[in-house]
């Protein structure tokens, strides 16, 4: 039986490749591109989300700006519903409502077309990883403000040592992570 079958956590782990030392020094960044490159990987990833979510069937699913594009709207496809982008302030064309949030330093503000979920809509909001959570935070009070009930996050890794799971969850944010990491 191939491996990806048996385990398949541990081997989308086994293609997160990790940058030392970048963006800054001490961080240790997680890349997720060589899962995006190797077919059967990516495969593997995804199913992994479909088959979380086919049964629950959300309205839509809501990515991140910007790796949660790429997971959210194979998902969407997968799934047969929307695509939400909840993009960086100043990206969309249309009528936006925005969130900012704290960074280490400094802050950032993200944005959602006014027109992009309806009061009731059961939304997946998803990203690749979660670190402070301060953009996952941002993305659920964007939906929440909109009347969309956020029914799960969702992340390809979590970093835990960064707390940001515990407070998305102490904000009554349902998780899902594929993977942890120990370190920043």
């Amino acid at each position: 039986m191939h491996d990806e079958l048996e385990r398949p956590n541990e081997y989308i782990k086994r293609h997160i490749r990790t940058v030392p030392d970048w963006p800054a020094p001490g961080v240790m960044f997680r890349d997720i591109t060589p899962l995006l490159a190797n077919p059967r990987v990516f495969r593997v990833l995804i199913d992994q989300f479909v088959h979380r979510y086919f049964d629950v069937r959300p309205s839509a699913i809501a990515g991140l700006d910007a790796r949660g594009f790429i997971i959210g709207s194979v998902l969407a496809y997968e799934l047969n519903v929307g695509f939400v982008p909840i993009r960086k302030k100043g990206k969309l064309p249309f009528t936006t409502v925005e969130e900012t949030y704290e960074l280490e330093y400094g802050s950032a503000t993200v944005e959602m077309h006014t027109d992009a979920v309806r009061p009731g809509d059961r939304v997946v909001l998803i990203d690749d990883l979660i670190a402070t959570g301060g953009t996952m935070m941002a993305g659920m009070r964007l939906l929440e403000r909109l009347g969309a009930q956020v029914i799960e996050g969702a992340a390809i890794v979590d970093l835990p040592e960064l707390q940001g799971s515990d407070k998305l969850r102490a904000a009554g944010l349902k998780l899902f992570t594929l993977v942890s990491f120990e370190g920043h």
